[in-house]
């Protein structure tokens, strides 16, 4: 399996992803519209092995037009619209992107003799948990509370039960954990990395509902899980779904602020009363290291490590400029 497919691969976890496939020798061809520009790209641009295509995946006459030209042997569908602040300010294009632009996608892979389809999904899925005490799996209750969420419990259903199965046709499904780490698309709007880059500035932290708990997984090991399915046998992946990530690495938000005071000791932290959350899960990843062979290469205090030193050696001039955040900073 060489030839691959990667939507949404100038982003955030695909920008770091497309430079793994290429190092692994596979030949790569990557659409995305450069919603948050194309920089991320620069440096694998000469690769011969490397082939971009501005396009939006809403697009599916210019879609037909790539697959007609190409024989892809695998599809990794990251493109669409990423977290809850930008699924409740965009609704009408997650809607469309999110939904029905990705159904189109599957089944035109399915017809165009792709083998492998592997769906980027999110342990948002689960929302919160039944019982606080325990962790969720990958057969526990979906419960989403957000746009977002919704759109992928509906597409995962889609994929993996309502639609017609056929032969030599292997879709997967990846919950992964809450995402950190640096990335050739840098993002300064998630957790650990927002938090680590704020305490690093010397600014205070707000805290809201500090007991809430996230799984959490660095960047580079999305890359990994996309590439152990593409490695690993049909039968053990097909029409299957695994969380992303390892279990040991569920954290509070307190826990997240415990760690980041390890390497920022004079950080200036300010909690506010929150007993309220939508969402509140810790997930048990023990099924993708059992059957796959899985295993994460860094841990939530790597990552609060790496951003703070590219804040504090100034490698990233202002990392309060918009183009490292997913949603207009008015709306946030």
């Amino acid at each position: 399996m060489k030839n691959i497919l990667v939507t949404g691969g100038a982003g955030y976890v695909g920008s770091g992803l497309l430079r793994d496939l290429l190092a692994q020798g596979y030949s790569v061809t990557c659409v995305d519209n450069l919603m948050f520009g194309g920089e991320s790209l620069l440096d694998i641009w000469h690769n011969k092995n490397f082939t971009f295509i501005n396009c939006d995946i809403n697009k599916s006459e210019k879609l037909d037009i790539i697959f007609s030209k190409n024989n892809f042997d695998a599809v990794i569908h990251l493109a669409a619209i990423v977290g809850d602040p930008a699924c409740k300010l965009y609704s009408d294009l997650a809607n469309k992107t999110n939904w029905i632009s990705s159904k189109w996608l599957i089944e035109k892979s399915k017809s165009a003799g792709v083998s492998k389809f592997i769906f980027a999904s999110t342990c948002s899925n689960y929302g919160k948990m039944d019982n606080p005490e325990a962790y969720v799996d990958e057969n526990s209750r979906l419960a989403p509370v957000s746009l977002y969420a919704e759109l992928k419990v509906k597409f995962e259903k889609y994929m993996l039960n309502e639609m017609k199965k056929i032969d030599g046709f292997s879709p997967t499904s990846l919950r992964f954990s809450t995402v950190y780490g640096l990335s050739p698309r840098m993002r300064f709007d998630l957790t650990v990395n927002e938090f680590t880059k704020n305490l690093a500035l010397g600014k205070e932290l707000l805290i809201f509902g500090e007991q809430f708990w996230r799984p959490y997984c660095h960047v580079k090991d999305f890359s990994n899980a996309f590439i152990t399915v593409l490695k690993s046998p049909n039968e053990k992946v097909a029409y299957n779904v695994f969380n992303v990530g390892d279990t040991r690495e569920n954290y509070t938000k307190q826990m997240l602020v415990n760690e980041i005071k390890k390497v920022l000791p004079n950080s200036k932290i300010k909690y506010v009363a929150k007993n309220e959350d939508a969402r509140d899960y810790r997930v048990n990843c023990d099924k993708i290291k059992k059957e796959l062979g899985f295993k994460i290469s860094m841990t939530v205090p790597d990552g609060i490590r790496e951003i703070k030193r590219v804040i504090q050696e100034n490698l990233i001039k202002d990392p309060e400029d918009q183009k490292y955040y997913n949603i207009p900073h008015e709306q946030k």
